[in-house]
């Protein structure tokens, strides 16, 4: 298995990999064009896993100078409980930590237990019950 950067090439099999991952909720924004102005915005950040050219696990990562921002944690359940998401998660915060970023944070869907459960029992993390979170679109 091999941690490595995720390029455009990579769409369509993120996209196969995220529909089939319950708590993983697709947007326009996580289409062709969209996606990849991220990864341009975002170099060497959005992280997969490969193992035997197919990919089995993801994580997309920006910043905006002060704050990282996770989307997209998914392991494909075949692979569950052989630690990929921490690998991930570990190789994120140290691309992050070596641009400047130290604090990071994710948004997780109520309606995603597992997910809830993973961010609730991973060390270092806390939730947060100071803040409530409001969003727009511009069309």
């Amino acid at each position: 298995m091999q941690i490595r950067a995720i390029t455009p090439a990579d769409h369509a099999a993120l996209l196969d990999l995220w529909r089939r991952t319950p708590g993983i909720q697709l947007r326009t924004d996580d289409e062709y064009e969209p996606f990849c102005r991220y990864l341009a915005r975002n170099p060497e950040l959005s992280l997969l896993v490969e193992s035997k050219g197919a990919v089995v696990a993801s994580l997309l990562v920006g910043h905006d100078g002060r704050r990282g921002y996770l989307q997209h944690l998914a392991v494909d359940l075949p692979w569950r409980g052989r630690g990929l998401a921490s690998a991930l998660l570990d190789e994120a915060l140290q691309r992050l930590q070596a641009l400047g970023v130290g604090k990071s944070h994710v948004f997780v869907l109520g309606a995603a237990p597992e997910a809830l459960a993973f961010w609730r029992n991973r060390p270092g993390w806390s939730e947060r019950e100071d803040i409530e979170v409001f969003s727009t679109r511009s069309e």
